[in-house]
């Protein structure tokens, strides 16, 4: 059975996504010592995480599309319908981190957890999102 690019598509993000975040905690809480953590430096870190992910989506992104044939790059009606799903999925956690990020705001939070709720938001949005789209390719899609 060929594998849609669709579905290519979606699991370069989960493991672009997963393998950029686990760097990132590393690295943010590598550095925590006995201050608080809301004390120690995380934008680089989330900078250089979140654009390498972009980076390294779009390389492979384009190295998928470069080495599958021409006809299987066409999306057909039900690769929009999955799409559009997984992305429908997806975006319920921008909304939940959008909700969180103004709790914390309201709360006077650290601009740390501000920030940090934010990426994990998008994190899972991503996640979710993809699997989403996977499950739709492995176990059928039937839209509502």
């Amino acid at each position: 059975m060929a594998v849609a690019v669709e579905e290519k598509r979606a699991w370069i993000m989960i493991v672009v996504t997963a393998v950029s975040y686990t760097a990132y905690l590393a690295v943010v809480l590598g550095r925590s010592g006995a201050g608080p953590i809301t004390q120690e430096p995380y934008v680089a870190a989330l900078l250089w995480t979140v654009g390498s992910a972009i980076a390294a989506s779009i390389a492979l992104h384009i190295t998928v599309a470069l080495l599958s044939p021409e006809e299987g790059r066409a999306k057909d009606q039900r690769d929009r319908e999955i799409h559009h799903f997984g992305d429908h999925i997806g975006q319920s956690f921008v909304v939940v981190g959008g909700v969180a990020a103004l709790v914390l705001a309201m709360a006077e939070a650290d601009r740390f957890w501000i920030a940090n709720a934010v990426y994990l938001a998008f994190v899972l949005s991503a996640l979710l999102g993809s699997t989403a789209k996977i499950v739709a390719y492995r176990t059928g899609f039937q839209p509502w």
